[in-house]
């Protein structure tokens, strides 16, 4: 892409952005598994087996999450799919569990990062005031990463996004430490585990580690994460899950072993796995090891925070919580529900404590609830393909995820059972309470409009520890380091050649001037090819062999163009470079923006300065992509965001308008300038007047949306647009899934 992209690129980045929760998981969930085991006097005969189970638990339900992550590329996830499957008290479900989720993965990993903090420094175990010391640095920390992540995504991603890195790092230098110096060791498999009342203790063991799944379903909402076609996307985020899941599940099978036998559950002032640590390591890599774990802990505690910033934000557009609740604050994000959430964790962490055990398997309790919900769903769906197309593979996927479904299932169950009067009965108190929430909200407020809900769907797409992935988001930089410009011997080129210079100087960038004729035609002599400092700009004639789209679309590949200016429906033999089909052939071809320079265009120091730029949306996520374009270029120039809808129908008219007032309130957080147009009954007709009453000085769009703008492709809208327009177009290709 020309422009610079906020999107994953690869598997490794998604694992980086998305991997803290269950990465940080192995620092905290062997305390409370081996007090158990310890205490029943059970360590040999139930430690492999609650393991092994867990294991096998890991592999089925990411097995299913790849069907998941085929069906939903949207980024809702799991939570998409019960809705799809089950219906509209699915999203109340699973949103009231949600936040009760992101809640308690603030609270696990504060008090897991205090109990680290603990480690190293005692003191903080000591009392003060009737509340330990650990208590104080827990609700400071809070208000802290509160107030850092209500400063936006780009900020907490600077400050936290390395932690992730440095606890896989560190995760695999155990794992290599404890083969190179206890040799490779696996956990046995006792059957007698599952005998008489070791059964219990199995059980028991099983669901205080069943923490490490707590990230699985942010792998899910990574899939919209991602560049590229919709495969490629779920692929990536798959093989994300699979470096974090394989990275989590080699540290239970090798280190796991290795804290049993190192570490002394009894010590209270020192957590399992500091000791082991401390047993294999060098003192200043455990140190260091130390460091990782507080830094990754408090990336969750961030990431939990920025996930219920963009829940919200969703719930408000579907009109389930009141405004006030989703408002977006001046940093691009919904402050009010992480002061909710730091204030909820302080108070727990006064009356309960800072013992990540408190939390644990209340907090595993939620996600098995939604792992399980998604199993059902994903079994329904393959129900179905299987009575549409019987074949082994669908049958073998269905087979898994039913195993999955149960796995998770019964973990829901002996989870509840285990911990009911340990807080999990607070589940049948939170969730109706907020399910009886969301319906009176949505009762008062009634459904949102279809522009709202079509919004809605766009965050849930971006529910993702970096909101600059947000389409919405106006502080992705758009930077102009290399022009391409095909001209030709035709007046339309020499307009085409001045806005092409004006930009370059503006950005400080740099153009290439490339052609199919021979420079020396006298006509090239009208152009005035020369720089700021009065050198010729150089003429690159690009190969005759092929079409001109073509080698225009490798020629800007080649030099990395981050902007092709080109004028368009020239005349005579020798216009073949800006004539109309070549002109939306490298519209087809290439994958940067253009800027099209139509026939009608005569005043191009209008674009030293442009005032006024028209953006045209239909309320869909393509069309959205031109807003960070228009965003960036109104702050380069100083100008103005007018947002644009066509109604095709009377009834789309209140629903645009709602649309546009959402964006525009928005925008006006970030500083710009931005007015609303609701007007016109035909786009192709309507574009190009309605820029010119408002004196637009350039026009955005994508090419392609739907509903009014649904034929918005090359050669159909876009092209007919740019004929009829007085001023360039700015064309942001769409990425086809």
């Amino acid at each position: 892409m020309g422009y610079v992209s906020h999107k994953l690129k690869n598997s490794v980045e998604g694992a980086l952005a998305g991997g803290g929760d269950p990465a940080s998981s192995p620092l905290y969930v062997f305390g409370p598994f081996l007090k158990l085991v310890v205490a029943a006097g059970l360590l040999k005969v139930t430690f492999g087996a609650s393991i092994w189970m867990v294991i096998f638990t890991i592999t089925f339900v990411s097995l299913m999450y790849r069907s998941v992550m085929k069906w939903i590329t949207d980024g809702s996830g799991g939570s998409g799919l019960s809705e799809e499957e089950f219906g509209s008290w699915a999203v109340k479900i699973t949103a009231g569990i949600t936040f009760v989720e992101y809640t308690l993965t603030f609270l696990v990993s504060m008090a897991a990062l205090v109990t680290f903090a603990s480690d190293r420094i005692p003191e903080f175990n000591d009392t003060t005031f009737l509340l330990q010391n650990r208590t104080y640095l827990a609700i400071v920390v809070s208000v802290f990463t509160a107030w850092l992540v209500n400063r936006g995504p780009k900020t907490a991603a600077k400050a936290f996004g390395p932690a992730t890195a440095s606890i896989l790092i560190l995760l695999w230098i155990m794992i290599v430490t404890v083969i190179v110096q206890r040799g490779f060791e696996l956990p046995g498999f006792n059957l007698d585990a599952f005998n008489g009342n070791n059964i219990g203790t199995t059980f028991g063991g099983y669901a205080r580690i069943l923490a490490v799944m707590t990230g699985v379903e942010v792998f899910a909402n990574l899939v919209a994460a991602y560049d590229g076609p919709a495969k490629a996307r779920s692929n990536k985020a798959f093989e994300s899950l699979m470096i974090i899941m394989v990275t989590t599940g080699m540290t239970m099978l090798i280190v796991g072993p290795a804290i049993r036998d190192l570490s002394d559950v009894r010590n209270e002032e020192v957590s399992v796995f500091t000791q082991t640590m401390d047993a294999l390591l060098p003192s200043w890599l455990s140190a260091a090891g130390t460091l990782a774990g507080i830094a990754v802990l408090l990336s969750a505690s961030a990431s939990s925070a920025l996930g219920l910033q963009n829940l919200f934000v969703g719930l408000k557009l579907r009109h389930y919580v009141p405004s006030f609740l989703g408002k977006i604050n001046k940093f691009g994000v919904a402050g009010r529900p992480v002061w909710i959430e730091a204030g909820i964790a302080s108070l727990a962490f006064i009356v309960f404590g800072t013992s990540e055990e408190t939390y644990l398997a209340l907090y595993a309790a939620g996600v098995f609830i939604l792992l399980s919900m998604t199993g059902w769903a994903a079994t329904k769906r393959l129900f179905r393909f299987q009575k549409k197309e019987s074949s082994f593979h669908n049958i073998a996927v269905l087979i898994g995820t039913i195993i999955a479904s149960i796995l998770t299932t019964g973990a829901t169950f002996i989870i509840f059972y285990e911990r009911f009067t340990e807080g999990a009965w607070t589940y049948f108190l939170f969730i109706p309470m907020l399910f009886v929430m969301f319906s009176t909200f949505r009762h008062l407020l009634g459904a949102p409009t279809e522009a709202e809900a079509q919004s809605a769907k766009t965050l849930a797409a971006n529910v993702i520890t970096d909101a600059d992935s947000m389409l919405w988001n106006q502080n992705s930089e758009y930077l102009i380091n290399n022009i391409v410009a095909p001209i030709d011997a035709t007046n339309n080129s020499i307009r085409s050649a001045a806005v092409a210079k004006e930009i370059a100087h503006k950005f400080n960038a740099k153009l290439h001037f490339v052609t199919t004729l021979s420079h020396d035609k006298p006509a090239f002599k009208e152009l005035d090819l020369k720089d700021t400092t009065g050198k010729d700009y150089e003429i690159k004639i690009l190969p005759p062999a092929g079409s001109v789209e073509a080698a225009v679309h490798k020629f800007a590949d080649k030099n990395k163009a981050d902007l092709i200016v080109i004028a368009t429906r020239g005349k005579g033999k020798t216009a073949n470079i800006v004539s109309r089909s070549v002109t939306s052939g490298i519209m087809e071809e290439t994958d940067c923006p253009v800027l099209v320079i139509p026939p009608k265009f005569k005043n191009t120091e209008g674009m030293h300065a442009p005032k006024t730029l028209l953006v045209a949306l239909d309320g869909s996520r393509p069309s959205e992509r031109a807003l960070s374009f228009a965003a960036n270029a109104a702050r380069t120039f100083e100008a103005k965001i007018v947002l644009l809808s066509v109604p095709t129908t009377h009834n789309e008219v209140q629903s645009f308008t709602d649309y546009l007032t959402t964006v525009k309130e928005f925008m006006e957080e970030q500083g710009l300038e931005v007015e609303i147009i609701v007007d016109g009954v035909e786009p192709i007709a309507s574009i190009p007047i309605l820029a010119k009453d408002c004196n637009a000085d350039m026009i955005f769009m994508t090419t392609r949306g739907r509903s009014g703008f649904e034929k918005i492709i090359v050669g159909s809208i876009t092209d007919q647009v740019v004929r009829s327009s007085e001023v360039p177009v700015f064309v942001v290709p769409m990425i086809e899934d």
